[in-house]
């Protein structure tokens, strides 16, 4: 009987207890190796992580809490007016910075806990469930940067005009413009122009009949002579702002054609919202209170969007100087820091009597608007 080369070999080896041994040991020794080898090399791979880091923003494993000025944006700024220099902070430069740095402090936070907890809370783009659609020059980047200091809400910095200007880019677009948020949070956006547009409501109500509506108000006549004033920054060379406002000067006709004062007709167009949306689903922020009673005015937001009560007093600073609140920290003793990152315009003077035209004209829209919100504004006092 004729026997292979390797029977022959196995047979030397079984037919030798110690080289037997010897052989199993070798084989023992070679797997152990082989897995030390791969542990060594999957441990080289992992990113290290200092949970006592200081940076800004770093996620704490012992507290599991992101620390406030990484949720606020604001901290870090300068400014000198809430409501005249919204539109300088919504001018693409800001509003892309501050949508980047939320966009990566979301990022960094997701790897963190990801790393920390594979069955942490998942991420996602949604749709918003509330957005901010009025008016200009009305306090909204007031408002939504004092919104964005609230944990449960995740809102975009830039605004994205889909239903406006990007609408037929269809829903897809406009969900990948929003941040990441977590089951409960809530997904924000405001772009101001959407309360005057007449498309609008139609469009939000087909996207989702429940959305929260939020407008930001303010005098009709201030606004439009704070859309003047910025206009005129950009554009100097137009023309006065009462040749704008006048169809003919002589007899008084206003231009109802003119967007700075056809903005301020609040009623007629929340005529057309009304169509598509109950009442009890728009919620009609004071411009003047957001300035005075932050801290109230917050609290009927938070109210309004099923919120716990968490912005309040502790988060706002007057400063008599700038004449606005600013924010600051809840804790600690760093100086408050305000919106904004240039000083606030200095309006021009309007005749007295251009001004009292304007203010009867806006009357009955006023009274029909306080009618409609059930809610007194108090219009027609100041200048």
């Amino acid at each position: 009987m004729e026997y292979s080369p390797i029977y022959q070999n196995l047979h030397l080896v079984s037919s030798s207890p110690v080289k037997n041994k010897l052989f199993v040991f070798c084989i023992m020794l070679s797997l152990w190796m082989y897995m030390i080898y791969c542990c060594v090399g999957y441990c080289s791979t992992m990113p290290k992580l200092n949970p006592d880091s200081k940076t800004k923003g770093t996620w704490n494993p012992n507290t599991k809490k992101i620390p406030l000025d990484s949720l606020d944006p604001l901290f870090g700024a300068s400014s000198r007016d809430v409501l005249n220099n919204e539109s300088d902070l919504d001018s693409r430069g800001g509003e892309d910075w501050d949508e980047i740095r939320s966009e990566q402090r979301t990022l960094d936070n997701n790897v963190v806990s990801s790393l920390f907890n594979e069955s942490g809370p998942v991420e996602s783009k949604k749709l918003p469930q509330a957005i901010i659609i009025g008016v200009k020059k009305g306090g909204t980047r007031a408002l939504l940067e004092f919104l964005r200091v609230h944990p449960d809400i995740r809102a975009v910095g830039a605004e994205p005009h889909f239903f406006d200007r990007n609408y037929d880019k269809g829903l897809e677009w406009y969900r990948d413009r929003m941040p990441e948020t977590q089951e409960g949070q809530i997904t924000m956006e405001k772009t101001p122009s959407y309360y005057v547009t007449k498309d609008v409501p139609a469009r939000i109500h087909t996207m989702s009949p429940d959305t929260r509506l939020i407008v930001v108000v303010r005098d009709p006549v201030t606004r439009a002579i704070s859309d003047y004033t910025q206009t005129r920054s950009k554009k100097p060379d137009i023309p006065s702002f009462e040749s704008l406002a006048f169809k003919n000067r002589t007899t008084g006709l206003i231009d109802t054609s003119w967007s700075a004062v056809q903005i301020g007709m609040y009623a007629k167009h929340l005529e057309r919202w009304l169509q598509y949306f109950p009442k009890d689903q728009l919620l009609f922020i004071s411009g003047e209170r957001l300035i005075s009673d932050p801290a109230g005015e917050m609290t009927r937001v938070q109210d309004f969007l099923g919120l716990r009560r968490v912005v309040g007093h502790k988060h706002f600073h007057f400063n008599p100087a700038k004449g606005f609140p600013c924010l600051k920290r809840p804790e600690g003793n760093s100086k408050p820091h305000c919106l904004g990152k240039t000083k606030g315009r200095i309006h021009p003077n309007i005749d007295p009597e251009v001004v009292q035209k304007l203010r009867d004209f806006y009357q009955p829209f006023n009274r029909r608007f306080y009618q409609m919100t059930g809610h007194d504004f108090g219009w027609g006092s100041w200048s």
